[in-house]
């Protein structure tokens, strides 16, 4: 017996020389472990208030469009922009309240809440819907330099016809057929290679006005 505590008496010093030792670099390790836990927990919580708020005001955004009141929409947007930029309603706000300013024929403001997203979402689809439709509006200005450049960076897939599209319309207002040509027939290229996965029936009649496009060109010189 008395062998047995003494060999505990050496285990239990051997224990206290490494805690000791160690002792604060675990306790630091536990400390550090448990307060990111809590961190993530507390972000997780204030993301989910976050969004939940942000929904909240994006529904609005959608009455005001629905009752056609750009002014109420553009505040809502705005409002969402600035409290809850991070969340994806901040863009879908902005994108939606874009479409009726337009509509009403307020196409600056239209412009800035575009520019927003190209600027700040983090969703590519969301990212190339926008700059797609700022870049309609700039065409619309006459400001093709500006129009261009919106278009430069390839989009994700679904938007690569559209964005070939637009560059031909570009350069149609520039004068520039060759160009525009080239533009159109690679738009009906992207089109062919997305075909197959056409669920909506909508390609054949958008691929008969890319053609169409390309046809009023006339013969290449």
């Amino acid at each position: 017996m008395a062998v047995y505590d003494l060999e505990e008496q050496e285990q239990l010093e051997e224990l206290k020389t490494w805690w000791k030792q160690y002792g604060n670099l675990v306790t630091g390790v536990l400390l550090v472990t448990a307060l990111a836990l809590a961190a993530w927990q507390g972000w997780n919580w204030w993301q989910r208030g976050q969004a939940g708020q942000a929904s909240t005001l994006y529904f609005g955004v959608e009455k005001a469009v629905t009752e056609n009141d750009a002014k109420r929409s553009r505040e809502l947007a705005g409002e969402i922009i600035d409290k809850y930029p991070g969340t994806a309603y901040a863009s879908l706000a902005a994108l939606l309240s874009a479409k009726i300013q337009v509509e009403k024929g307020e196409a600056k403001n239209a412009k800035v809440q575009l520019q927003w997203v190209t600027e700040h979402t983090r969703d590519d689809a969301l990212r190339d819907l926008a700059r797609l439709r700022l870049a309609t509006l700039l065409l619309d200005e006459k400001n093709y330099d500006e129009a261009l450049k919106q278009l430069t960076e390839e989009p994700v897939e679904p938007f690569g016809p559209r964005f070939s599209e637009l560059k031909g319309d570009v350069f149609v207002a520039q004068g520039k057929a060759g160009e525009a040509r080239t533009r159109y027939q690679s738009a009906l290229t992207l089109m062919d290679k997305a075909s197959d996965e056409d669920v909506t029936g909508v390609q054949p009649v958008y691929r008969e006005v890319l053609q169409t496009k390309l046809d009023a060109l006339g013969a290449t010189k």
